[in-house]
């Protein structure tokens, strides 16, 4: 295997993200409303990127910048500070960086974003895409060109999708699957684009097209199935308190991949997905929110409970022996730009 090729690359839109949380009700027309608390970072595509790097994966992210705050910002926190690659990125001339402001409200937030398509597409940005363990993709109607030569050159694909904005919920778009090692939607998503009633059901219909699926159920946790190894695995969700859940479905994405791509038995890699995804709601924003290693380690460290202690007990033989500083979460303001 060569070492130097990244694990996971990624593609997409990013966004600066100012999340409000701690919010008594949400703000009726006219109305002002204080929050208890606040964060601001990196979003959208950067929720991946960072929770893939805080997992120790050599991770190559190829976004559009705007040459603004937001933009200088975003960049400094992903290269300097997470160490995210971002040689495949460019930087836009007079193109505002997206902003979104997400008001966080129990278990479901509310979002506002400023922004326009930037200058250059996935396609442009990726080129051939250099060779990669794995690529992390957001399925769209218009396939991309890009995932299907990463897929031809042994790219191994995982898949996630969006909430389609018709409602129409074209089965073709499940024709892109055939491309993919790995689909993780959530049970929305799943149920609607296979037709179906249950989230179990709609896993059978998946597991038909791709070799690994998986359905994400929020508070109820994950189902997959894989088909390489004849696996099936039901794991329920940690009962933990959310303060923002921004981008815990790209937290989870992150970190299937991660226990994927080290080998681990089904049932391993849903749980730690399900885990790292719980950890992170309590943290405000999706990127500076991710677990990474330190925050796994500290939540086993701190786990007293005889059920969690049987269900989680194959960390103590996955858990790195310096799991690493720990992380970054999202600050109220950010720092003065460096010189």
């Amino acid at each position: 295997m060569d070492d130097d090729i990244p694990d996971v690359l990624l593609t997409g839109l990013l966004f600066y993200d100012l999340v409000l949380t701690g919010l008594g009700k949400p703000p009726a027309p006219g109305e002002e409303v204080w929050t208890a608390g606040m964060g601001c970072g990196p979003g959208g595509i950067a929720n991946l990127a960072v929770a893939a790097s805080r997992f120790g994966l050599r991770t190559e992210l190829a976004t559009v910048f705007g040459d603004d705050f937001y933009g200088v910002h975003c960049r400094e926190v992903l290269a300097r500070q997470e160490g995210v690659g971002l040689a495949l990125s460019r930087t836009a001339e007079n193109w505002p960086t997206p902003v979104t402001v997400a008001l966080a409200h129990g278990q479901d937030r509310a979002l506002v974003t400023h922004g326009c398509e930037p200058p250059y597409s996935q396609d442009v940005l990726m080129g051939d895409p250099p060779a990669a363990r794995s690529a992390l993709v957001h399925l769209e109607a218009e396939p991309r060109a890009w995932i299907a030569k990463a897929a031809a050159d042994g790219t191994r694909i995982y898949a996630d999708v969006g909430w389609d904005p018709t409602q129409r919920w074209s089965r073709d778009l499940l024709d892109q699957l055939a491309l993919c090692h790995a689909f993780l939607p959530n049970e929305t998503e799943a149920m609607a684009y296979t037709r179906t009633d249950s989230a179990v059901a709609a896993l059978g219909t998946l597991a038909e097209l791709v070799p690994v699926a998986v359905v994400t159920r929020g508070c109820d946790g994950a189902v997959a199935v894989d088909q390489t190894t004849g696996e099936f695995a039901e794991v329920p969700a940690l009962a933990v308190d959310v303060l923002d859940a921004t981008g815990a479905g790209d937290v989870f994405g992150a970190s299937f991949v991660t226990a994927s791509l080290a080998g681990w038995p089904l049932a391993e890699r849903l749980r730690f997905a399900v885990l790292a995804a719980g950890l992170s709601v309590g943290h405000h924003g999706g990127a500076l929110a991710a677990p990474g290693w330190y925050g796994v380690d500290r939540w086993w460290r701190s786990v007293t409970d005889p059920g969690l202690r049987r269900a989680y007990g194959f960390l103590a033989d996955r858990l790195p022996a310096d799991p690493g500083p720990p992380v970054r979460h999202a600050p109220v303001t950010p720092p003065a730009p460096r010189p």
